[in-house]
């Protein structure tokens, strides 16, 4: 064998390992950046797909649908309206947990649908919110969960009471920290209302206070 053949063996091999090596880099470093962006869905994914690199395939649809969407921010508006009516459904906890429960999951669903996103299936709004709402996306599945196990009469109280806050927390992300503003009409999609507030009255102690709906920023 000539040293030119022994060369070019040594090339290719070279070649060879050189590509498997960045291949292998280039997996790792986007495994770990859809872990950073997803969070536990990242993890949820992947238990769900037949192999890692499926899910991780899953996930970059996702953000190219997302990416395709029109979203946009609420209007000042808007959010004022949105933030009366969270008000009102804490209020209404007071009397009616469950009713509130359902309310929430109704305000978050219309607060998405305003800011453009597709509202009709619950797995694929779950799916879409964790493109730029990881963080709080498992507790909006677990809300879920409460709500559909109290429309079968099977929810606790304090299930329903951490539901509200896990809504809570979807639905102040949603709103956004700096609402945009104009002084055009507001085009609202919004057509449902909740039950206005209850009266201050005596609390039993059997009963939720709105002391315990208190949010902190902590995802629990």
């Amino acid at each position: 064998m000539s040293t030119s053949m022994i060369i070019g063996i040594i090339v290719a091999a070279a070649v060879v390992v050189i590509g498997v090596a960045w291949y292998a880099m280039d997996r790792r470093h986007r495994t770990s950046a859809l872990r950073s962006q997803y969070g536990s869905e990242y993890d949820r994914t992947v238990r769900h797909a037949s192999s890692r690199r499926v899910a991780e395939a899953e996930l970059a649809k996702r953000k190219d649908r997302v990416e395709n969407l029109d979203i946009r921010p609420l209007l000042a508006e808007q959010r004022e309206l949105f933030d009366q009516q969270w008000h009102d459904l804490q209020e209404m906890f007071v009397d009616d947990p469950g009713g509130a429960v359902n309310h929430a999951d109704s305000l978050v669903m219309d607060v998405m649908r305003t800011r453009g996103y597709p509202v009709a299936n619950f797995e694929q709004r779950a799916a879409d919110l964790s493109v730029h709402h990881a963080r709080f996306v498992r507790n909006y599945r677990a809300a879920r969960d409460v709500a559909e196990r109290h429309r079968r009469g099977a929810a606790t109280t304090e299930e329903l009471r951490r539901a509200m806050v896990y809504y809570h927390e979807m639905f102040e992300d949603l709103l956004g920290p700096e609402p945009a503003t104009t002084d055009r009409p507001v085009e609202m999609t919004v057509a449902r209302e909740v039950s206005p507030p209850v009266r201050e009255q005596p609390v039993r102690p059997d009963r939720p206070t709105r002391d315990a709906l208190q949010i902190d920023d902590e995802v629990r």
